[in-house]
């Protein structure tokens, strides 16, 4: 696999170099992704994001490293903000840092964080280390992953909050887990985020966590889009039903991430890739027409019949 990345990426370099060297806010400029305002602030944000769970946990291998920095490089190119990490993901965070720094720090990040740790007093400590990782001066958000000790660590967000030390605080889930907890925290808590799985066979979240964020005004981050890759590979040998022409996409990735991106409460998806030309695809999905609840119902109803 590593050996298939490197010579991916080395193959794409020639293509990107040009763009690359642009500065980040022209680069930018050359995609336009649509955005949605975060409820507690308007401030608006594309509507993909890059995860890092397993595929920037590369550790201190520097052409791995390199290869992350090229898919950093072509998020942001296309128009892309929120990068998204925990500590719970190996060397991910030293490699978001990594790229940032040799992309030059570009202003579009929108860094999204967790604080993954049981004991509730080495919160703020290892916050802080995530911080010095990034290279940032401070996040712009910070989840509690897992809701792991979340009652302490939410407690140790919101006072940071309100020092200025984070600009917006949430909550995490994923793989349908604790739903009944993250709901009672959604109605509880002052969060302006939350984070869970959600994707065109895993539709629980439509039942209650979905309309209850449009409801509280709570963003809502959605992982785990293509079940860590198993639909892609299920589907990849599958043609694209005719139809799927009329959403202007050209691969299930694409189709896939519109279904999720139409559901009014979603703020941003936040698909993670290895590769320069699927960080691409992803961002296109953004762009151009979204299903309506008609065709929401038809690609839910189609891949899982294939």
């Amino acid at each position: 696999m590593r050996t298939t990345r490197r010579t991916f990426v080395q193959a794409s370099l020639a293509a990107t170099a040009a763009a690359t060297l642009l500065p980040v806010s022209l680069r930018a400029q050359q995609g336009s992704p649509t955005r949605r305002a975060i409820p507690s602030t308007r401030e608006e944000m594309p509507i993909v994001g890059l995860g890092t769970w397993i595929t920037f946990n590369v550790g201190n291998d520097r052409a791995l490293r390199d290869e992350c920095a090229n898919v950093m490089a072509a998020f942001f190119e296309s128009g892309g903000r929120m990068i998204d990490s925990s500590p719970m993901y190996g060397s991910s965070q030293p490699v978001v840092g990594y790229g940032h720094q040799k992309l030059g720090r570009p202003p579009a990040l929108f860094s999204a964080e967790k604080v993954w740790t049981s004991s509730a007093t080495a919160g703020p400590a290892q916050i802080e280390q995530s911080r010095r990782f990034w290279g940032v001066p401070k996040f712009d958000l910070v989840q509690v992953h897992n809701l792991l000790a979340w009652k302490a660590h939410l407690q140790t967000l919101l006072q940071m909050k309100a020092a200025g030390t984070v600009r917006y605080v949430g909550i995490t889930t994923s793989e349908g887990r604790r739903h009944d907890l993250v709901e009672q925290i959604m109605r509880s808590e002052p969060i302006d985020f939350v984070q869970f799985s959600y994707n065109v066979v895993d539709r629980e979240a439509e039942t209650r966590l979905l309309p209850l964020a449009a409801e509280r005004g709570i963003a809502v981050i959605v992982n785990r889009p293509f079940r860590q890759g198993a639909l892609t590979n299920r589907l990849k040998n599958k043609p694209l039903p005719e139809w799927a022409a009329e959403l202007g996409v050209s691969s299930w990735a694409q189709l896939m991430l519109k279904f999720i991106l139409s559901h009014p409460a979603v703020t941003v998806a936040i698909p993670a890739t290895t590769r320069v030309d699927h960080v691409r695809e992803n961002l296109s999905a953004a762009a151009g027409p979204l299903p309506d609840p008609a065709m929401r119902q038809r690609i839910s109803a189609h891949v899982q019949a294939l």
